[in-house]
């Protein structure tokens, strides 16, 4: 089949950013795919009017050849705008792959490992520590094993150690209220620098958090080194990361226990395939990043699916429970786990006219943290 189209979709729900692509085919076959830097939409269209002269004409199924050729066809490396848009167009791909073949996608990329895979939500953790505890209760009582925050501000204002200080209670809470067989996950979203990050993980190490996540920038490794040799916590990284390469110090080195690859960012399927073998010799598990909708979750289960060294799937809010006038199929959820779909491709199915009805995306104001002293500091 010859790729003959590729259009985009930068669209606006609710106050947020999504961008998607569909490519199709002149068998009348389409995929679809999902950017991971949304925050970004004018540059990644811009980058896939490029990708869009690279690969019209070609054959879908060489979709090795075609990663290649997005990624090394404009000379410079493609960096996180424009591995966004050539791992939509990946994802897209391996979707018509399994709509041609009539299998899932999963299928295609080593079979199933697993007969389901565990998720964790997103706990609100913007309204102070009631309102969370309130919605880790709903969320365990809906049957989810996993509880989630990021390190919590005080409204827009976020000074280090009373950060620090407030993220232990939150946790400390969370274990007297739901016991020690919930897990805990505590994403620092890069807030820290590296000794605030050292003293919050060895003040955690009581209570048995599952991850600690990107406790610091992602600028530096060595600076992870420091805070990977002061602390026994488990620590997750890589969300931020486009390509194989980024991530060589954080494996080789053993710096992370949980790789947080982005498909929608890294490099789609294809790349995180390869990150997942790679992860699988230093003994480190995947925990996809997934904080988009239901194309990127659907990818990431497939992957997931399909990969030994797994850990646990990021999955914000049930499937099903948005955007289903624009993906009136999604992947199914069952007591905290993902279900494997049995449809061909991604198992999800979309509809086109409805993606084109909706508001574009607009330039959306960052969200900002700021210190007492009226600093900006990282959200």
């Amino acid at each position: 089949m010859k790729i003959t189209g590729l259009e985009p979709f930068a669209i606006q729900v609710n106050n947020r950013n999504f961008l998607f692509c569909v490519v199709d085919t002149d068998s009348g076959i389409s995929g679809i795919g999902e950017c991971g830097v949304n925050s970004r939409s004018q540059a990644i269209l811009g980058a896939f009017d490029h990708i869009r002269e690279q690969i019209v004409g070609e054959d879908s199924s060489r979709i090795e050849h075609l990663w290649q050729l997005m990624f090394r066809g404009g000379f410079f490396p493609a960096d996180s705008v424009v591995g966004s848009a050539m791992s939509a167009v990946d994802i897209a791909l391996w979707d018509i792959r399994g709509k041609e073949l009539g299998v899932p996608t999963y299928q295609l990329i080593g079979g199933l490992v697993r007969d389901r895979v565990i998720c964790y939500p997103h706990n609100r953790c913007d309204d102070g520590l009631d309102a969370f505890l309130e919605h880790a209760r709903r969320t365990t009582a809906e049957g989810w094993k996993f509880v989630r925050f990021h390190l919590p501000s005080r409204g827009d204002l976020l000074e280090p150690r009373q950060a620090i200080r407030d993220g232990v209670a939150w946790v400390a809470a969370v274990r007297e209220e739901l016991g020690a067989d919930l897990e805990i996950c505590v994403d620092v979203h890069t807030r820290l620098d590296p000794s605030e990050a050292i003293e919050l993980a060895n003040a955690l190490e009581p209570y048995r958090i599952f991850f600690l996540e990107d406790p610091i920038r992602s600028e530096s490794t060595n600076a992870l080194r420091r805070v990977r040799a002061s602390t026994k916590v488990p620590i997750a990284a890589g969300e931020q990361y486009a390509g194989k390469w980024a991530f060589r110090e954080l494996i080789e080195d053993d710096l992370i226990d949980y790789c947080r690859v982005d498909l929608c960012i890294a490099g789609g399927i294809t790349e995180a395939k390869k990150i997942a073998g790679w992860c699988e010799t230093h003994y480190i598990r995947m925990v996809t990043h997934n904080p988009l909708g239901p194309v990127s979750s659907a990818a990431c289960l497939a992957l997931n699916l399909s990969t030994p060294n797994f850990g646990v799937q990021e999955q914000p809010t049930r499937p099903g429970s948005a955007l289903n006038d624009l993906f009136p199929v999604q992947i199914e959820w069952q007591d905290g786990y993902l279900l494997p779909p049995t449809r061909p491709g991604l198992g999800i199915e979309f509809d086109r006219e409805a993606l084109r009805r909706m508001p574009p995306a607009v330039p959306l104001a960052s969200r900002r943290l700021r210190r007492e002293d009226n600093s900006y500091t990282n959200w």
